[in-house]
């Protein structure tokens, strides 16, 4: 195969034409060849061309481009105008549109983002109802339930996040008597830490942070894990073996979820509790004694109650939202990174929201 040259026509000396390989292996004389041609050509004749291949092409199209040629004016032989096609229609060097400022572009911003969360939000509402008439399925059919997965998932998520549980709810239960101390102190009513700390953890910080901690460690390894397997494809080799992913992936995780959260909130109430009676006995002269007694005069059932009766709602939106956004996976690295974030987001904004309105509920009733 010859070296490219790039002579002029002499029959039309505004027209250039082009001979030998043009392929990478002859980049540099690519390179050489084109820097040295006439500054006043017009068009470019490159039929004669033995070979060409990407990087050729590319050449020519940076040429058109500093010499402000019209690249239509490119001749090329028949077996060569497929491979110019397809790289003129993936080449667009066009510049990249920047960024808008201003009231308009953030409004329009943020409409944008308010439509995609309420896109989000119907989604999961129809996940919902999918998984529900799934679990009424299940309910007719026994066979589909795994007890396998379901123990699997349930050691997962419930005993693997015992330690982490009980060390956050007992230092923040020590916290809240250390600071609730220091305004009480004032009045001198330090006792009184007794009922802030039982109350607080009884019928909100347990609840709360276990909420939390599972909507962050649990929620993105649901994500993770179904994401990886619909980027393997293996979503879709379930649905050909004829077998439902929403039974075998989806409804072990949130049954799993639905047992162990109220039993961490237990355990998160416990160890809140511990942390303001050993705040109280060795931070606030109160005897372990006094503060037992004191909490089991002032400690009322409802309050426990009322935690309780919010951990399996938790516990559903945690796992629908990380199982909803693992089958939302693209398929790409870049596409489960973002799933996995945005389930982290989602499910810890919900908890609290839905903490939120439970709280004002219970409160207008009196309860």
């Amino acid at each position: 195969m010859r070296l490219p040259e790039l002579t002029a026509n002499p029959q039309q000396p505004s027209q250039l034409r082009l001979r030998g390989g043009w392929t990478l292996d002859h980049a540099e004389a690519i390179g050489r060849q084109l820097s040295a041609a006439p500054a006043d050509a017009t068009s470019v004749d490159a039929s004669d061309v033995e070979r060409l291949d990407s990087l050729g092409v590319l050449q020519l199209m940076r040429f058109a481009r500093r010499r402000d040629l019209d690249f239509s004016r490119f001749t090329f032989h028949d077996r060569h105008r497929a491979l110019v096609a397809a790289i003129e229609d993936v080449a667009d060097d066009r510049p990249k549109r920047k960024r808008e400022y201003g009231v308009n572009a953030a409004l329009e911003r943020m409409g944008h983002s308010v439509v995609d969360n309420l896109k989000d939000s119907t989604a999961l509402l129809g996940f919902l109802g999918e998984v529900l008439l799934k679990l009424l399925r299940m309910v007719r059919e026994p066979s589909r339930f795994r007890p396998t997965a379901t123990v699997h998932h349930m050691e997962q998520v419930g005993l693997d996040a015992v330690p982490l549980v009980a060390l956050l709810c007992f230092m923040v239960g020590a916290v809240v008597a250390f600071l609730g101390a220091n305004v009480l102190r004032d009045f001198g009513a330090v006792i009184y830490v007794v009922e802030l700390v039982s109350i607080s953890f009884l019928r909100e910080f347990g609840v709360l942070l276990t909420a939390i901690i599972l909507a962050g460690r649990t929620a993105s390894a649901f994500t993770a894990q179904i994401g990886t397997m619909k980027s393997r494809e293996e979503v879709d080799a379930i649905r050909t073996l004829g077998m439902d992913p929403i039974d075998l992936l989806v409804i072990p995780r949130l049954l799993a979820l639905v047992v162990m959260l109220p039993l961490l909130t237990f355990v998160g109430m416990v160890f809140g509790l511990l942390g303001g009676l050993t705040v109280g006995a060795y931070g606030l002269d109160i005897p372990p004694p006094q503060y037992l007694s004191r909490m089991q005069d002032t400690m009322e059932v409802r309050h426990f109650i009322v935690g309780l009766t919010k951990a399996p709602m938790f516990a559903v939106v945690i796992a629908l939202i990380g199982c909803l956004e693992g089958l939302q996976v693209q398929g790409t690295a870049q596409s489960l990174g973002e799933r996995t974030t945005s389930s982290v987001v989602q499910a810890i904004s919900m908890v609290i929201v839905l903490d939120a309105l439970a709280a004002i509920w219970f409160m207008e009733m009196n309860f």
